[in-house]
C-alpha cells in the first residue's frame, strides 16, 4: 500500500487563494488557479488538481470550467491519453485583464442608461454618473497600463 502523502499547495499559495476569495473570486477556482501558478510547468490534470486541493472531481470540474470562462486556463489534450491537462496561458494575468475590458465598457453604458432615469441634480444620479466615469476611465487606462506592464516584463527578462 502506497503511503506517499498527496502533494499539497505551499502555504503562500493557499494564502493568495484566500485573498482572492476574500476579494470576491470563488474559493475553489482561486485555489485551482494558485495550484496551477505554483506547479512546475503551469499545467495539471484534473486528477492532480483534485489530489493537491483534496477536492472532488465535481469541484475541480467546476473550478476549471470557471477559470476557462474568464480566460485564466485552457484545456490541452495529451496525445495518447484520455486525460487533458489544464494550463495557464502565457502571461495569464495580462490575458485575463484584457478580457475584462468589455465588462468595463458595458458597466459604463449601463451606468449612463441608469443615470438618464434618475432626476437631474440628484445625489443618486451623481453617484451613478461617477460610477460610469470611473469605468470609462478604466477603459481608457487599462490598455495603457497593460502596455507598460508588458514593457516592464520584457525589460526584467533581459
Amino acid at each position: 500500500m502506497d503511503h506517499t502523502p498527496a502533494p499539497r499547495m505551499p502555504d503562500g499559495a493557499e494564502a493568495s487563494a484566500a485573498v482572492l476569495a476574500a476579494a470576491g473570486f470563488p474559493k475553489m477556482p482561486a485555489r485551482a488557479l494558485m495550484a496551477l501558478v505554483v506547479s512546475d510547468d503551469g499545467s495539471l490534470t484534473a486528477a492532480e488538481l483534485g489530489d493537491i486541493l483534496s477536492a472532488s472531481p465535481a469541484a475541480v470540474s467546476g473550478a476549471v470550467r470557471y477559470l476557462q470562462t474568464i480566460g485564466f486556463v485552457h484545456r490541452v489534450s495529451q496525445p495518447g491519453s484520455r486525460r487533458d491537462r489544464y494550463a495557464l496561458p502565457d502571461h495569464a494575468w495580462y490575458v485575463a485583464s484584457l478580457r475584462q475590458n468589455p465588462v468595463y465598457d458595458r458597466l459604463a453604458d449601463l451606468a449612463a442608461a441608469t443615470a438618464e432615469g434618475l432626476p437631474e441634480g440628484s445625489a443618486a444620479r451623481e453617484r451613478v454618473e461617477e460610477m460610469g466615469g470611473f469605468y470609462r476611465f478604466l477603459v481608457a487606462r487599462v490598455p495603457i497600463l497593460l502596455d507598460e506592464w508588458e514593457h516592464a516584463r520584457v525589460q526584467a527578462s533581459t
